[in-house]
């Protein structure tokens, strides 16, 4: 038996970091994110002996315990004490180390994959005890949509999705660590966006407003870090994008548009300034 699921890309229309956890290292957060049709696909198969084996063409991404996907399986295995294994072919299209929530979202389908795959019919709340465990945004992947992501990432509240709009990013040729990232954060120095504000344009469905109140905490430090984020996110505002950030970590920044044609003109004006440039609808 083989079945198929499909691992949605994220973006923040905000990420705020709110402080830094005294009981370990990691910091709280309060993210506010949605899908977008930008995807990996990934193909399950059930084997009978006990192994986990991850199959895919991109040299970047590992095949062990380094892959969230296989972390994601192996705590699943653990977790409802299955001793069958599985195959997991995954299609990668989101790219890597781009704050698109990659590695994420595909630990997240292994876990709603493989609950389908060896009929479990487990509830939501149950495959989030381990998604919560495969990354700050894996929990926000699990549920999908339009939500705000609290403490760790794994308090996920559902939210109004955006108006139907289209999106253009572009990703320098650079990957970004999350790590390294954080390790540069000073919270009395960010500045911090205003969730409020952009919760009642969801809530009004204000596509402008919505524009209006984006914001990433984290993005000065990326820039400062790497400068070619603010080259991408200037040159994208100059071509007519009116809500232009940068996602996650970085270094993918994004441009939300209403209509086709200005954003197809603003893609191909992306694409004779960046390699990796994609136009694609929100999903959430």
């Amino acid at each position: 038996m083989t079945i198929i699921e499909k691992a949605p890309a994220k973006i923040n229309l905000s990420l705020d970091v709110l402080r830094k956890r005294e009981t370990d290292e990691y910091h709280d957060v309060e993210m506010i994110m949605t899908t977008i049709d930008l995807a990996d696909r990934l193909e399950f198969t059930s084997l009978e002996e006990d192994r986990i084996r991850i199959s895919m063409e991109s040299r970047y991404v590992p095949n062990d315990e380094r892959n969230l996907a296989y972390r994601a399986a192996k705590l699943f295995k653990e977790k409802f004490g299955i001793t069958k294994g599985v195959h997991i072919k995954i299609d990668k299209h989101i790219p890597v180390s781009a704050g698109l929530g990659g590695g994420s979202t595909d630990a997240a389908a292994v876990v709603r994959g493989l609950n389908r795959l060896w009929s479990l019919d487990l509830e939501l709340a149950d495959l989030a005890l381990i998604a919560a465990k495969c990354g700050s945004d894996a929990t926000f992947s699990l549920y999908g949509e339009t939500a705000i992501a609290r403490g760790f990432g794994e308090i996920v509240e559902k939210l109004p999705s955006p108006p139907p709009c289209w999106v253009v990013l572009a990703k320098p040729d650079i990957g970004v660590s999350t790590r390294t990232i954080f390790q540069h954060v000073k919270v009395e120095e960010l500045t911090h966006p205003n969730n409020e504000a952009l919760i009642r344009a969801l809530h009004a469905r204000d596509l402008s407003a919505i524009c209006k109140y984006i914001g990433n905490s984290l993005e000065a430090i990326t820039i400062t870090l790497h400068p070619e984020v603010k080259q991408i996110k200037d040159t994208m505002k100059n071509l007519g994008a009116p809500g232009v950030l940068m996602s996650g970590t970085g270094p993918t920044v994004y441009g939300l548009v209403e209509h086709q044609e200005k954003a197809k003109k603003i893609y191909n004006g992306m694409r004779g300034f960046c390699d990796e440039v994609y136009l694609v609808r929100l999903l959430g």
